[in-house]
């Protein structure tokens, strides 16, 4: 397990069938609940005939606290959400939303099998995804001489910040966006904020 938190690199999709009952696992980025909800209900209209769509997200918020969601989607209590939480728990992973969708085959998988098969569906989805580390950013404005502008570009650039808006009037009035390990730097090579 690792301590970086991390996030995905891309959204991804795996299937596998066990016992006449096929498995659609599905991880999508949010960084809300709403966002989370919305890529749910996506699923689940592309999925209308299926039987069970289980999920599980993990949100960070502002303050920090990671927010975490998980739904047996009818099925037994314990036996969708948590094993599809569980993985995303292990690798660390936040601001993301994994659906499974269930099309049941009529063979029942017992509590076990269907533990295992929620939690291999989530677990594929994420090994599909790759994930990155997940860097804190912050965005703030600051005042710089119309002559420091391209200087601040190019800073922005190293730091894999960006520029969001610049309003000129006597100074350059500028919004950026960039790691927050790297606006100490920043301001300090720019007096003026």
């Amino acid at each position: 397990m690792s301590n970086q938190l991390q996030t995905l690199r891309n959204n991804a999709m795996a299937e596998f069938e066990i016992k006449k009952s096929r498995f659609i696992g599905a991880i999508y980025p949010c960084k809300t609940q709403q966002q989370a909800v919305e890529q749910l209900n996506k699923l689940a209209s592309q999925h209308a005939g299926a039987n069970h769509l289980a999920f599980a997200w993990r949100i960070r918020q502002d303050d920090g606290f990671i927010n975490e969601r998980c739904h047996d989607a009818g099925e037994p209590s314990g036996t969708a959400g948590r094993p599809i939480l569980a993985p995303l728990e292990g690798e660390n992973l936040i601001n993301v939303v994994v659906g499974v969708i269930r099309y049941f085959g009529g063979v029942k998988l017992g509590t076990g099998g269907l533990t295992r098969a929620y939690g291999n569906a989530a677990k594929m989805a994420i090994e599909q995804a790759g994930f990155q580390s997940w860097v804190e950013m912050t965005e703030f404005e600051m005042e710089v001489e119309y002559s420091e502008l391209q200087s601040l570009k190019y800073q922005l650039k190293k730091c894999n910040g960006q520029l969001i808006n610049q309003d000129f009037s006597e100074r350059v009035t500028v919004k950026v966006l960039l790691p927050l390990s790297e606006k100490k730097g920043l301001v300090q090579k720019f007096k003026t904020y």
